[in-house]
């Protein structure tokens, strides 16, 4: 059975738990927005998510789906990437003591046109955002082109970027009413059979997380150190052995509704592109809607600073159920 397919199977049955069961656990802190990285090189290689510095109470267990859509733009003297990625994710995380926590994840992404370049245009012109050349390509482009590396792709439609599974183990290091520290590593195993991004890699990560928590007010932190092996990317160079993650984000809880607001900053990946060099940056604005065991959320992300390695514009929707 594919790895796809286990998923569903998993998924499917966490959905079914009894309804008593279920009814034992109130909602709670969720942390921070469950958004991977956007930026098209840290979005298929392994990068440290933000998370909480708190545990969850011991036992609990919570599943979790997100469907995410971007639109990527990038333009450099030996590279053009205008194209659509697309990510479904789907995992659980397991309190197993009261220092251990445990979130295992599988992430498969895809290109397919999901028409964000006329959403995308229309955001930059409302907010005084400059088009960085993106008016002068026709829209709903899926390709990637560099004369230097012999890159000549006109339609990714239907090709995978990503298939891959992430296991987390974090350790609580403090614990008080408005504090939580923990510590984490991360073994990351992808496998992409066929097309550009066709790839076999094996990549680790360490991470130290800081929470505040003061009534309605939440602040989450982490900072992350990837390594990764000595693979290739689409140019056929090398990424870079290891990077950096620096994430911050701010909750303001109001009964059963969270605004959120968080900062990503990824450390360049590549030193073949003057772009991707460069260390991106996200701006993460969401809402999170608490039911009684579960929450929604909705997330914009927005690059800033670097206008060409990162997403343009990106859309993520998820679903958690604490059980």
């Amino acid at each position: 059975m594919s790895i796809k397919a286990n998923l569903l199977v998993t998924l499917s049955g966490l959905a079914v738990v009894p309804a008593v069961q279920a009814q034992m656990v109130d909602f709670d802190d969720y942390g921070p927005l469950r958004v991977y990285a956007q930026s098209p090189m840290q979005s298929i290689n392994h990068t440290p998510l933000l998370r909480s510095g708190f545990s969850l109470p011991n036992g609990q267990k919570e599943w979790y789906i997100t469907a995410n859509i971007a639109s990527i733009w990038s333009e450099s003297e030996v590279l053009l990437a205008d194209y659509y990625q697309n990510t479904v994710t789907g995992g659980i995380k397991w309190q197993m003591s009261d220092a251990l926590m445990l979130d295992v994840n599988y992430r498969w992404g895809f290109s397919a046109d999901n028409h964000l370049d006329s959403l995308t245009m229309w955001f930059h012109d409302a907010f005084g955002f400059d088009q960085n050349g993106r008016q002068d390509q026709a829209k709903h482009q899926n390709q990637i082109h560099s004369d230097e590396y012999d890159i000549h792709i006109d339609d990714l439609s239907g090709e995978t970027l990503e298939n891959a599974i992430t296991a987390y183990l974090g350790y609580q290091l403090l614990q008080s009413e408005h504090h939580g520290l923990s510590i984490g590593a991360s073994l990351y195993l992808k496998a992409v059979d066929s097309g550009p991004f066709a790839e076999d890699s094996f990549a680790q990560s360490i991470q130290i997380n800081y929470s505040y928590k003061n009534g309605p007010h939440h602040v989450n932190s982490s900072l992350g150190v990837s390594f990764i092996e000595d693979t290739e990317s689409i140019s056929t160079n090398s990424y870079d052995d290891r990077f950096t993650t620096i994430a911050i984000g701010y909750e303001y809880r109001s009964g059963r509704h969270g605004w959120l607001a968080e900062i990503h900053r990824y450390a360049g990946l590549v030193s073949w592109d003057e772009n991707f060099s460069d260390a991106s940056h996200e701006a993460l604005l969401g809402y999170r809607y608490y039911l009684n065991t579960s929450a929604i959320e909705f997330t914009l992300v927005e690059n800033f600073e670097n206008m060409d390695n990162s997403a343009d514009i990106a859309y993520t929707l998820g679903y958690r159920q604490k059980f």
